[in-house]
């Protein structure tokens, strides 16, 4: 993958500034992996206002990237939809591609900043969700978690949080960079958490389309393993500020 003068036009990604701050990470009320409660402190970051668009995708595609594996199912493939079926080492290799043709030094969140990002970086009592303490609803009697899908909605769908990010907590799980244990918040470093230094599955963050309740809370946490191409699967670009 070259980047040379006949690869197609390649557009920077809208990313949002993401001040730095110290907070309590994880729920000491919730699942047993999201304990014990510990504080973070992070350095100042960018994260895309959206998930990954196939239509943004494409050009590393016809540049000789990975084709993601539900690609010509017309269920996951309008332009607008995020990117599925793609693994994290060709998530990764998309960044890493995008950061060549860019100059942007860009790379998979980690979970502890799209925590904080989906809280909204506020050192206040964090909402539950990246839009406050319930889902939305939508329509009368119909909200955001219970909504009938039969495939991912657009990147720009759903409700913004407070820093105007679009996506977070539904339609698609996110691959992080990070490994994942259950037990690392125990031993988590208080600067600049990047999870451990191996491990078998890839952590990631967000609800989805196809789980009967669609959404999921800030501190919620999922994994698989990394090789996995799954169609409710997708990334969000970071860099560093």
């Amino acid at each position: 993958m070259s980047g040379s003068s006949h690869s197609p036009p390649v557009a920077a990604p809208d990313l949002i500034a993401v001040p730095g701050g110290s907070f309590l990470m994880g729920s000491d009320s919730d699942r047993p992996d999201e304990r014990p409660v510990h504080r973070v402190t992070l350095r100042p970051f960018r994260i895309a206002r959206t998930p990954l668009s196939n239509a943004a995708y494409a050009p590393f595609m016809q540049d000789g990237g990975a084709r993601p594996r539900f690609w010509d199912d017309p269920l996951f493939n309008a332009p607008a939809q995020p990117v599925v079926g793609l693994s994290w080492q060709e998530a990764l290799a998309y960044c890493a591609w995008l950061a060549e043709q860019t100059g942007l030094p860009l790379r998979l969140p980690t979970e502890a900043e799209w925590e904080w990002a989906a809280r909204g970086a506020t050192n206040e009592s964090a909402p539950r969700y990246p839009w406050g303490d319930a889902p939305p609803e939508i329509a009368p009697g119909l909200s955001l978690a219970n909504r009938p899908m039969d495939r991912p909605a657009p990147v720009s769908n759903g409700p913004a949080n407070a820093l105007g990010l679009l996506g977070l907590g539904w339609n698609v799980h996110e691959w992080c960079s990070d490994w994942y244990d259950a037990n690392y918040y125990a031993v988590s470093p208080a600067d600049n958490p990047r999870g451990p230094a191996s491990g078998q599955r890839r952590a990631s963050r967000g609800g989805a389309w196809r789980h009967l309740v669609k959404v999921s809370r800030c501190t919620q946490r999922s994994a698989i393993p990394p090789e996995l191409r799954y169609n409710d699967y997708g990334f969000r670009l970071a860099a560093d500020a």
